[in-house]
């Protein structure tokens, strides 16, 4: 609704009341872009969006490395865990609409986690080259006295 208060309307105080106008649909379009939450969130704030959601399960280690993959994949997520049993699962639930887009995510992810395990460990290989060198060491021996012999 417009409404303008003046004695005289002019071009110039109705392209005020416009600009006026196009300025607060400008604002209310903004802030609906604002709630709508990207990448991790809430199952709450997942369903409001009315996309439909579906989930798969995942282990307690991959949680950090499956979140750098969905996010450089753009993915909206939300994590749940059952702690119904034992050992607690961990189910991520994505919009049914990102599923292919998740579907690509998860081979990247899983061949990054095979490469990963058939690398040789760092820590073990530096523990074995300390006892190797440990054992030089000790294979040397001291020498408390030197001789210093100076021939003239």
């Amino acid at each position: 609704m417009l409404s303008i208060r003046g004695a005289k309307l002019t071009a110039r105080i109705l392209q005020q009341a416009i600009k006026a106008v196009l300025a607060e649909v400008q604002k209310e379009l903004q802030k609906k872009q604002q709630k709508i939450p990207l990448g991790k969130q809430t199952l709450k704030q997942l369903m409001r969006q009315n996309d439909g959601v579906s989930n798969i399960e995942i282990t307690e280690d991959n949680i950090k490395a499956f979140e750098s993959t969905a996010k450089k994949y753009g993915i909206d997520f939300a994590l749940k865990k059952d702690a119904g049993e034992m050992s607690p699962r961990y189910l991520v639930f994505f919009k049914g609409r990102d599923a292919d887009v998740l579907m690509a995510a998860f081979k990247e992810f899983s061949a990054k986690k095979l490469t990963q395990e058939k690398k040789p460990s760092l820590k073990k290989t530096l523990s074995a080259f300390k006892e190797v060198a440990q054992q030089k060491n000790a294979e040397r021996g001291k020498v408390k006295n030197k001789d210093r012999r100076i021939e003239r």
